[in-house]
């Protein structure tokens, strides 16, 4: 099975908001490691945590303000007064009040993207990607009564809907570049990869956002990860054909020649770009075998 070239194509995404310049995703580079995996100094790790210790400070404060006061009648000063900062502190952090209630979502996407880049070598694509959106799923399971509590700001303030639509939007582009650059060759029609692997993405997305989204009409409760489980079966039943050539090892593929003595006749099947002394190899086997 040949190995698929990677595509420098870049899928079709959803804009970013009005007014505001969208952050890169992270770029999903093979044999790549982040973090701890990468000898990140322990300075560097210390830093991410206070960030990130911060940036969900700021977002309690949000969420509270907006549930007493509304989210219109809120102002940034008044966000950065209940958090006991600055305001120019809040705008290191945010760039505006509908973002101050998304504090995880940029470390989730580093991590999905550390998932993919990870990826034992046999695993199919699909799989990984199921495994890179889980982190999405922990980082609202780890409190889910903030979750539940975002969830409700979110359906009643449109604004709020639109960030967080944004913030899905890239984790579609992270998975869509990923299965495009994992297709069997021997199977796909290359025309299509884009389209295929963009479907793909976006079911293995929605499949994640519906099993989230009933987990926190239900109040954050129950064993959400396996119902994500069963979620992820039904799309890779549906998209698994075609994507996973990419794994393959050598010791994997189909030899490049083959022969076999059947009734005093020596028969050998080769590609094409077999090389010669393959050929002669397969042949001289076969050939022991009747001697």
């Amino acid at each position: 099975m040949s190995q698929p070239a990677k595509s420098a194509r870049a899928p079709r995404g959803a804009a970013p908001e009005s007014g505001k310049a969208e952050a890169e995703e992270p770029a999903v580079r093979p044999g790549r490691r982040t973090g701890k995996a990468a000898g990140e100094p322990a300075g560097a790790r210390r830093a991410a945590a206070q960030r990130l210790t911060m940036r969900r400070k700021l977002a309690a404060a949000a969420m509270e303000l907006f549930a007493t006061k509304g989210y219109e009648a809120t102002t940034v000063d008044e966000i950065a007064a209940a958090a006991g900062v600055a305001r120019r502190t809040f705008f290191r952090h945010f760039r505006s009040k509908e973002e101050a209630i998304f504090p995880d979502h940029d470390d989730t996407l580093v991590r999905a993207a550390a998932v993919l880049e990870a990826a034992p070598p046999h695993e199919n694509p699909l799989d990984t990607v199921c495994r890179g959106i889980k982190e999405v799923m922990r980082m609202y399971a780890a409190s889910p009564a903030v979750s539940v509590e975002r969830y409700r700001l979110t359906r009643e303030v449109p604004t709020l809907r639109e960030r967080e639509i944004a913030s899905v939007a890239r984790y579609e582009r992270l998975f869509t570049r990923y299965l495009l650059g994992h297709f069997d060759e021997s199977t796909s029609h290359h025309d299509d990869d884009p389209l295929l692997a963009e479907v793909a993405a976006s079911a293995v997305v929605t499949a994640h956002n519906h099993v989230l989204r009933r987990w926190l009409r239900g109040g954050g409760k129950g064993d959400v990860e396996t119902q994500l489980d069963h979620a992820f079966a039904i799309v890779r039943e549906t998209f698994g054909t075609g994507i996973g050539a990419g794994r393959a090892t050598a010791a994997e593929e189909e030899p490049a020649a083959t022969a076999r003595a059947e009734g005093g006749v020596l028969v050998t099947v080769a590609r094409t770009d077999a090389p010669l002394g393959e050929v002669m190899r397969a042949i001289e086997k076969a050939l022991g075998t009747v001697s």
